[in-house]
């Protein structure tokens, strides 16, 4: 006879399930394209369930937008400890390398272009402005830029992800080419 007792897993735990689970279904098809029936089968949980964890599609989706703005953050932390510089175009330029390659993982990416497109959902709007003041704040704090130089390494940044999101790095063109220079 087996003695084994099956371990449930702790709330934190299938949050965490639907976390993976549902960036890369929101990531694929978008806020409303997705539904929270599509995550729930996908986290092989009851919608129900889903329910209980986060309090709506707009809370999942928003909580999302937090967990890629800490990889934002975490990204930014670790380039700006390696700066070699306290020069603040020095340090901008270490942050942009390394936001390029938080948003080379495409469902990051994809989730934050797609957090902008519907931030007139309120809970939405507030997690997207709070990315960007978290981001700005911190960046103006370990870069020491004006905010003009931080202003230009967010357009930048924003370039950065229409041309991987279009992937114009696999178009020789002339207007790719521009974009990506």
């Amino acid at each position: 006879m087996d003695t084994r007792t099956r371990q449930r897993s702790t709330a934190e735990e299938r949050r965490a399930t639907v976390m993976r689970t549902a960036i890369k279904a929101f990531a694929e098809r978008g806020y409303y394209g997705t539904s929270t029936m599509d995550v729930a089968k996908a986290a092989g949980i009851s919608q129900g369930y889903l329910y209980r964890l986060f309090k709506d599609k707009e809370t999942l989706f928003a909580a999302l937008v937090d967990y890629c703005s800490d990889r934002l953050r975490e990204s930014v932390a670790a380039a700006a400890a390696t700066a070699r510089s306290t020069d603040p175009e020095a340090v901008l330029r270490a942050l942009t390398a390394s936001y390029d390659e938080v948003i080379a993982d495409r469902d990051v990416l994809m989730i934050l272009m797609h957090a902008q497109g519907c931030a007139g959902e309120p809970v939405i709007g507030e997690a997207v402005r709070s990315c960007y003041a978290r981001q700005v704040e911190y960046i103006r704090a370990v870069s020491g830029a004006s905010d003009e130089q931080i202003r230009r390494y967010f357009a930048d940044a924003l370039l950065s992800n229409v041309v991987v999101a279009i992937d114009a790095a696999a178009v020789d063109a002339p207007w790719a080419r521009t974009l990506r220079a």
